[in-house]
């Protein structure tokens, strides 16, 4: 049995019904000139056949309950591929929206713990000769990261015939570049963590200085309750998006901020709007839970922390709005500078996953305000356009998952020349997800055409 790090732990050990703990990918490919009609389903067969798997998709519980089911990973050394690899089909002709209801429906249901934690669908029948490719792994085997370098390893950069699949095993992990020398001895490791740990305290009593010092700074459960905080049902909906980076890195460039800054300020007017509509925008700022990639030495589990931002929701005027997130950006990345990945996560514990823990107690939620309003992520990825043997990658949408308290998750992945949004939101507190895509639109634009501050 292999120890599960507490953070990875913390995904099992909180999973009910009504919060699953799985994040996913949307995968939309065009079929190649001349494909046959049994394309896709030919495809599921030959992956059928790609019996030898990466170690993290034979991994699952050592017991399946949600507590004892958190200590320890086994592996499973008789997996049934017919499970975990699913085929499925839209009517014909499928349009986009036919798939995000399927994706709803999927990204709704629990994974069996008596199995690997991972799914893989094809999906055939979308319109515009395309097929689609939906995957959800538990978020105790990956973070957002890792999961795009797993994908990666079944693409290329151009058609190759080459059929490889998600799970198969892929080049071995290397330490990262700037791992300093001997930092691998026993001795070294030891003194490196007896810095680390020294610094913990520090850390901590800084960020809450800071926290409280600063008025661009954002505390944990200083956030003010709105419809996106109520608690969770186990139902998802899932919409998603593309926007040119050239678009948005215009807007940066005018305003001298940077592309993250400009898809928070995106969200906030995004929010903003909705809130209006559902007669529920508080006076306060909304704050904004924001992940943070940390230096990693392999290629499974979580390596991530967050620090919290002001949305500044509560300013009409969409510069000034993104001026305030851009200061309350710097404030957190002023918090973080120098510090360790040790330190890094010690930080995200104080301001926002140890809160998210605390939200999840019942009854807690429903008296305290909420740590934070809402998590907006953005992943690194690939630049070059993909193929998957000899099908082109037209779209590649993050599915992840709101938690208790936070109904819903706006994520946004980088492929090609554009920003990839996915949205996934509680189904009974976010009815209307869809209209948040035409809000993030307008609020792009109305930066478009603002003018910057003299």
């Amino acid at each position: 049995m292999t120890f599960i790090p507490p953070l990875d732990a913390m995904f099992l050990a909180s999973e009910t019904r009504e919060h699953p703990m799985h994040v996913g990918g949307l995968h939309i490919f065009r079929l190649p000139e001349g494909a046959p009609d049994d394309y896709v389903q030919t495809l599921h067969q030959r992956l059928l056949a790609c019996t030898e798997l990466a170690p993290m998709y034979r991994r699952k519980p050592a017991r399946p309950g949600p507590v004892l089911g958190a200590l320890g990973w086994t592996d499973d050394e008789d997996v049934d591929l017919e499970y975990h690899v699913r085929l499925s089909a839209l009517p014909r002709p499928g349009r986009v929206r036919e798939l995000l209801a399927l994706v709803s429906r999927l990204h709704g249901s629990l994974l069996d713990r008596h199995r690997p934690l991972w799914e893989f669908h094809l999906i055939e029948g979308l319109d515009h000769n395309r097929f689609a490719v939906y995957v959800k792994v538990h978020h105790a085997l990956t973070d957002g990261v890792n999961a795009v370098r797993n994908t990666l390893r079944m693409l290329s950069p151009a058609p190759t015939g080459e059929l490889r699949a998600l799970w198969s095993p892929g080049p071995r992990p290397t330490l990262p570049l700037d791992t300093p020398a001997g930092a691998t001895a026993p001795l070294a490791r030891a003194g490196a963590l007896a810095r680390n740990l020294a610094g913990v305290l520090p850390t901590v009593a800084g960020v809450a200085i800071k926290g409280i010092r600063n008025p661009d700074a954002a505390l944990p459960f200083t956030a003010p309750k709105t419809v996106l905080n109520r608690p969770l049902t186990g139902a998802r909906r899932f919409a998603a998006q593309s926007w040119s980076i050239g678009r948005i890195k215009l807007v940066a460039k005018r305003y001298d901020v940077t592309l993250n800054d400009v898809v928070l300020a995106m969200c906030s007017g995004a929010l903003r709007e909705h809130l209006i509509a559902e007669g529920d925008l508080p006076a306060k700022s909304l704050v904004a839970a924001v992940p943070v990639a940390l230096p990693r030495s392999d290629g499974d589990g979580n390596a991530v922390t967050m620090v919290l931002c002001r949305l500044a929701s509560d300013l009409a005027d969409p510069v000034e709005r993104l001026a305030r997130i851009r200061a309350s950006m710097v404030a957190a990345k002023e918090t973080m500078h120098g510090r360790t990945p040790l330190q890094l996560s010690m930080i995200g514990m104080l301001t926002s996953i140890g809160p998210s823990g605390v939200n999840s107690i019942p009854g807690f939620s429903a008296t305290a305000p909420p740590p934070y309003n809402v998590v907006v992520s953005n992943v690194p990825g690939p630049r070059d356009r993909l193929f998957w043997q000899d099908a082109e990658l037209e779209g590649w949408y993050p599915v992840s998952m709101p938690i208790e308290g936070q109904s819903l998750n706006i994520t946004v992945l980088s492929y090609g020349d554009n920003l990839e949004f996915g949205l996934i939101g509680c189904r009974r507190n976010v009815a209307h997800l869809q209209r948040l895509l035409g809000h993030l639109e307008d609020s792009l634009a109305a930066l478009e055409a603002g003018e910057p501050a003299a």
